[in-house]
């Protein structure tokens, strides 16, 4: 999509939803979610976040995540079932309530990151034994792992916890066989990934799962999948030549919003915070809609002749 169309409806977004029949709602940082009997519906709005706050609406956003997800769980359902029940509109999936497990399932293909809690960080500050798998010296920072490791993390609303297999048995959070096949399913929907990112001239470099049980204790795929916001993208036919020159790889960047953010503002202690330009919120809204376009090899169509909220509640009314 042209970035002139875009801005046309810049304020086309979905802020927020209000669906009082669909039980009771609760609001994560992108998604309403409404929960009913045995039934869970979820809806991607145009909220986008950083510095655990709101920091702008951005057009077709949510949509773009909710397709993308639906286009891993059907590329992945062959290997384990996942939470999609039905899909009435391009903003919404209904899926089957599952008891959450205490685990987030992060996989990493390469040694990278800036965070206190990323690989590279703790490998470059010395740290090699990471108690289910040992790193080699002499890795260079976005070098790729000779087999991709399992790094789960404990949930918190506070902070995530990074957890050895071991410690998750010893610590009482889950079972061995249940950890086992924990490890085991998050590497093979890894690789699968792997494998169609890389047909699409994209490296999936690192991404979470998160797993739950149905109703019968069946192992369930959850939440979302290999989205551009839970997953990180390189582009691969120029990693090589920026790894060899000890440049970043070409990535699919989120980072000039937050950063445009911070140069205006304290985003974190600030009550209120500037609106960003028009000009940064559609190029962050191409760029999601690019993503998807690479990922799925659709061209992403969205219908322009209904507001979001009106055909929303038009198809949920279908079901």
């Amino acid at each position: 999509m042209e970035i002139e169309k875009i801005k046309e409806h810049i304020k086309d977004v979905l802020v927020e939803t209000n669906f009082s029949n669909l039980g009771e709602k609760k609001v994560g940082k992108v998604r309403d979610i409404y929960i009913k009997d045995d039934k869970i519906t979820l809806i991607s709005t145009d909220r986008h976040s950083s510095f655990d706050r709101i920091i702008a609406y951005v057009p077709f956003k949510g949509e773009v995540l909710n397709q993308i997800s639906l286009f891993w769980f059907d590329k992945t359902k062959d290997i384990i079932q996942n939470h999609v029940l039905n899909t009435p509109d391009p903003n919404v999936v209904v899926v089957k309530k599952c008891s959450p497990l205490p685990i987030e399932c992060v996989m990493r293909g390469y040694i990278t990151g800036v965070t206190g809690t990323s690989l590279w960080t703790h490998y470059k500050d010395g740290k090699r034994d990471f108690g289910n798998f040992v790193l080699a010296d002499g890795l260079k920072k976005n070098q790729k792992l000779e087999e991709p490791v399992f790094t789960p993390t404990t949930k918190s609303d506070e902070h995530d916890r990074p957890i050895t297999p071991t410690e998750i048995v010893s610590e009482g959070l889950l079972s061995q066989e249940m950890t086992d096949e924990l490890e085991k399913t998050a590497k093979t929907l890894f690789k699968r990934g792997q494998e169609i990112a890389l047909s699409r001239g994209l490296i999936l470099v690192d991404t979470k799962y998160e797993f739950g049980l149905d109703e019968n204790g069946k192992l369930t795929l959850i939440d979302e999948i290999h989205t551009p916001d839970s997953s990180r993208y390189w582009k691969a036919d120029t990693y090589m030549e920026c790894f060899d020159k000890n440049e970043e790889p070409e990535y699919f960047d989120k980072e000039f919003l937050r950063l445009w953010f911070k140069e205006h503002c304290d985003p974190y202690k600030d009550k209120v915070i500037p609106e960003a330009p028009t000009e940064l919120i559609a190029e962050l809204s191409r760029r999601y809609i690019e993503i998807y376009e690479t990922i799925t090899g659709k061209s992403f169509e969205h219908n322009f002749n209904t507001p979001i909220l009106e055909r929303i509640t038009n198809n949920l009314e279908k079901i």
